[in-house]
């Protein structure tokens, strides 16, 4: 897979592979926990002069796309392949599964499931957050993934008395506010402005970057409500010289419900407390007034373990660059893209604006 969407991405761009001199990966890909960047390039026939690896979980496609334009700009190569896949673990549906993953993990530093439930309770708790206001943008996300034939649920409609009526995961967190697993992958390519002007497509530029990290396990979370995502965002406006109202597409990282929420209070789009509101009250879909996730998000596309956070990028360069069929949100020139880490731990985001060969 990662030799598949590599091919694509290069293509896309009008490029040739001896083109790509710099490759960003994630954390054990393939055979090896080590080496991985000289494992993947060796596969790929590349030879890179600057390669590395990027494991910022959920954070980690979106922390891709500034380091790989600080070593454009810093002179260590020109083009930059950044991809990102993962098989779906069929060992998950043996009988003879590992069962650390299911019976010891959720309730460790990495207990996603757990550790995103006690961020919606203490939400909930503080702020009058309910489950029917998150419900609302995992709907308005499917009817999004209806016109995009990739995703996972495409042909599988939603409406919000089914999502109160799946299963609880991890009280007050149901089975259809969590991700949806599967196996995929994404690239894109990142390169200097100079040479995305001569490329295929209109250039889709890097306006502003940003990314923080404040702790790894809930346990040492400073705040339940509020992660270092507010931070990142906020250094990432500031680069741009953007705020919420410049912004036309929004694509949220969205392990889960509950961050939608947050992650548009930390945005600025409402005030702190405010976001289960503001997800009910607004139109979410491509043609709504804030559309969030045009292709379904990770709830309903997919999420291809760290692929999945990089599918929001993807998504993102194709509506500023018009090319969404069925989906196109009108006149889009702005985006913000955030990534997000286990347990609201690691952050990054990004500003991206639309551009033309003039």
């Amino acid at each position: 897979m990662i030799f598949d969407v590599a091919a694509l991405a290069v293509r896309d761009a009008g490029l040739r592979p001896q083109d790509i001199d710099g490759l960003l990966v994630g954390p054990q890909v393939g055979e090896t926990p080590q080496h991985i960047p000289a494992t993947v390039a060796e596969y790929l026939g590349l030879k890179p002069a600057m390669a590395g690896v990027v494991d910022l979980g959920g954070a980690s496609a979106a922390g891709m796309v500034w380091r790989a334009a600080a070593a454009i700009a810093s002179g260590m190569c020109h083009t930059v392949l950044c991809v990102l896949a993962n098989t779906l673990e069929t060992a998950l549906r043996s009988p003879n599964r590992n069962p650390i993953r299911e019976m010891d993990v959720p309730y460790g530093a990495s207990g996603a499931n757990v550790a995103y439930a006690l961020i919606a309770q203490r939400h909930m708790h503080q702020f009058g957050t309910t489950s029917r206001q998150l419900a609302k943008a995992v709907v308005d996300q499917r009817h999004n993934a209806q016109l995009n034939p990739q995703a996972i649920f495409h042909g599988v409609p939603l409406t919000v008395e089914e999502v109160l009526a799946s299963p609880l995961v991890a009280d007050p967190l149901h089975l259809l506010e969590v991700v949806m697993p599967c196996g995929g992958g994404a690239a894109f390519i990142v390169t200097s402005t100079a040479r995305a002007r001569e490329m295929t497509h209109p250039p889709v530029f890097l306006a502003g970057a940003g990314e923080k990290v404040t702790h790894r396990a809930i346990a040492f979370a400073p705040d339940l409500t509020m992660g270092p995502l507010k931070s990142a965002i906020e250094q990432a406006y500031s680069q741009a010289g953007v705020g919420p109202k410049q912004i036309d597409v929004l694509s949220f990282y969205d392990c889960y419900s509950i961050m939608l929420a947050i992650t548009a209070e930390d945005a600025g789009f409402c005030k702190k407390g405010h976001g289960g509101s503001w997800l009910a009250e607004n139109d979410l879909t491509w043609e709504g007034n804030f559309p969030l996730n045009t292709h379904g998000g990770q709830l309903s596309c997919g999420q291809a373990d760290l692929a999945g956070g990089m599918s929001h990028i993807v998504e993102a360069v194709r509506q500023l660059r018009q090319d969404v069929d069925g989906r196109q949100v009108k006149n889009a020139e702005w985006a913000l893209i955030t990534g997000n880490g286990a347990t609201m731990s690691e952050a990054t985001a990004l500003i991206l604006r639309c551009g033309d060969h003039s």
